[in-house]
């Protein structure tokens, strides 16, 4: 199992707001700095980060963000499933699309699908604040 960037960097965003005061807007900008992304990449995920109800979004002059909810209340399997787009690991696992002859009869799908509940439930056992078991060092390293 692989994550794209996109949830990487979401990922990275929620660990940034963590390590800020709760009550205080960060701005995408600061966050593009400390990590070295793209503005824009991460005005995309921040979005959707806002959407998925993970940040609360101020806009306008004096605008920015900050998480909804209390680094331990962020559950990161949860913001995985939100925020990848879909889990088919392998051509079979979308009945829409899958044109393998052999899927009738063969037993990857159940072998990997249960291999990605396992995955997914591991990270159900992971929340934020959890994440950022060093949050003095994150801090120092992200500038915050």
């Amino acid at each position: 199992m692989r994550l794209t960037m996109y949830t990487d960097f979401s990922l990275r965003v929620l660990i940034y707001l963590g390590t800020k005061d709760p009550e205080k807007l960060t701005t995408i900008q600061e966050i593009s700095d400390a990590y070295n992304i793209s503005k824009n990449h991460l005005t995309k995920v921040t979005f959707e980060l806002g959407k998925a109800g993970f940040i609360h979004t101020v806009r306008g002059r004096g605008g920015g963000i900050r998480l909804a909810d209390l680094p331990q209340h962020i559950n990161i399997g949860m913001v995985i499933r939100k925020m990848e787009d879909d889990f088919d690991l392998v051509e079979c696992f979308n009945s829409a699309t899958n044109r393998c002859p052999i899927s009738s009869i063969c037993g990857l799908r159940g072998a990997l699908g249960k291999a990605l509940n396992a995955y997914l439930s591991v990270l159900d056992e992971y929340t934020l604040e959890d994440l950022m078991f060093n949050r003095e060092g994150l801090r120092e390293i992200l500038k915050t």
